[in-house]
């Protein structure tokens, strides 16, 4: 499936300037891909999906007409339950409970399925009204009729002068092909490792006995794990598996979604390195990454694992000995990370977790963090340069119990991947330790302080009770 999403959508986070004055309009990128499959016969074999700002049966008819077979509503489904469109989702302030975690706040929300539902039924009904007019029976039949639009209000518009758009208003499709997806994509699951580890785990997974396999891995194994993990869950829901119940040390280059959604009682040690979203969703299990033992590279200084680290994790750990691609731990709301150097946009929209970054990291860092920690040494003191300091403040270390979290994770980092880098912070710790500052969102920080005040005066409370009794 391939989306094509126009300018006029986008998360209500997003700056007014971005929603605005970027991307172009859904319209003229559906109709190019419509035409550019259709030339290439590869058009059967996909599903085109089109959004941006649909609200309509006619903005449905119009973008069928141009090529789209589903269509996602982003915007419109939102105000059916209630959302007012003030553009606090990222401040978890939203005044009609919608997108906060404020319990005081989400008491306000008033939305029900049924709205929804009825919303969707007046959009297709408007659909098939306007499908009559055009004698079209079935849905299919009206896909890629760009020669049903009336464009010439378009076409000859004075702004419009000069420009040729036959290429994208074409309706020239071969005989051997069809301007819709036609064939079913056939998943080849003879790659995947997951029904082995699942029978060589059987008695982990029946028993809660101690099992440890070793295999090799290649980067056509995609998302290891992941079935693995449904299996534990299945059994043993939300509690999992005792901590490493099932140790599994893989030696290779792991494909994509390596480690994806792993549940608790799950080690995944990779002897090698991994591709994009690596710990995708992690879900209490641990990851554990490094390279080669016979590698003569400088770990802290090259790229071990892809891009979108972490994304979405709940809980559970990983160490990375090495440095991570853009955008790690994004949307991370529990997981324990070390790496040693991350790129653009780490930790974007960060709700709860802790992060240890013993390296460089890319621009933009914390953009839109709004919980959890990070911890980063800031050994050339350019960090501040690079940190989107809009709901963070980056602090220094005084606090004990932070100094002794940090050096704990540090510790566990050095010993799961035998990390140079990190054996050369702890042997220097007193000289090393002000070099690491504290990424605190504001907003966490105001509510953990309200939380221990709160804590104070209970405790007080019960003291005095205690004392009158």
């Amino acid at each position: 499936m391939v989306l094509i999403s126009g300018h006029d959508g986008g998360t209500g986070a997003s700056p007014v300037s971005s929603i605005k004055y970027a991307g172009a309009p859904w319209e003229i990128g559906l109709a190019e891909t419509q035409a550019t499959l259709v030339r290439s016969r590869l058009r059967s074999r996909i599903r085109v999906q089109t959004d941006g700002q649909l609200r309509t049966g006619r903005d449905v008819i119009i973008a069928a007409l141009l090529g789209a077979e589903e269509f996602g509503f982003g915007t419109m489904s939102l105000i059916t339950m209630g959302c007012v469109m003030m553009r606090k989702c990222h401040l978890n302030t939203c005044p009609v409970g919608v997108a906060t975690q404020d319990e005081r706040l989400r008491s306000r929300f008033r939305g029900k399925p049924e709205y929804l539902v009825n919303y969707m039924r007046f959009v297709a009904q408007e659909a098939r009204e306007i499908m009559a007019e055009l004698g079209i029976k079935r849905f299919d039949d009206l896909i890629g009729r760009c020669d049903l639009l009336d464009t010439n209000q378009a076409v000859m518009h004075w702004k419009a002068a000069g420009l040729d758009f036959s290429r994208l208003l074409e309706r020239a499709v071969p005989e051997d092909e069809t301007p819709y997806c036609t064939q079913k994509q056939v998943s080849d699951w003879s790659l995947s490792l997951d029904p082995l580890l699942i029978e060589k785990a059987k008695d982990s997974l029946e028993e809660q006995k101690k099992t440890s396999i070793e295999m090799k891995i290649r980067n056509c194994n995609r998302t290891a794990g992941a079935a693995l993990s449904y299996e534990v869950s299945r059994r043993y829901r939300e509690k999992g598996l005792k901590p490493d119940t099932i140790n599994v040390k893989f030696q290779g280059s792991a494909g994509q979604s390596f480690g994806a959604f792993l549940a608790r009682g799950i080690t995944f040690e990779l002897e090698g390195e991994a591709n994009d979203y690596l710990g995708k969703g992690l879900s209490g299990g641990k990851i554990i990454l490094y390279p080669p033992k016979n590698a003569v590279f400088a770990a802290h200084e090259n790229i071990i694992t892809g891009n979108v680290n972490l994304f979405g994790a709940t809980g559970g750990a990983a160490f990375i000995c090495g440095m991570a691609g853009e955008r790690f731990a994004v949307r991370n709301s529990g997981a324990a990370a070390v790496v040693e150097g991350v790129g653009d946009h780490g930790c974007e929209y960060m709700t709860g977790g802790r992060v240890v970054v013993l390296g460089n990291t890319g621009v933009n860092f914390a953009a839109g963090m709004s919980g959890g920690i990070a911890y980063v040494f800031d050994e050339d003191q350019l960090f501040d340069t690079r940190c989107n300091l809009e709901m963070v403040d980056i602090e220094q270390l005084h606090k004990e119990e932070d100094i002794k979290e940090l050096h704990q994770l540090i510790s566990r980092h050095a010993e799961y991947t035998g990390s140079a880098r990190a054996r050369q912070i702890l042997g220097q710790w007193e000289k090393t330790l002000p070099g690491f500052v504290k990424v605190m969102p504001i907003d966490y920080r105001e509510a953990l302080s309200r939380m221990q005040k709160t804590s104070v005066r209970a405790s007080e409370s019960l003291a005095v009770t205690e004392e009158v009794y």
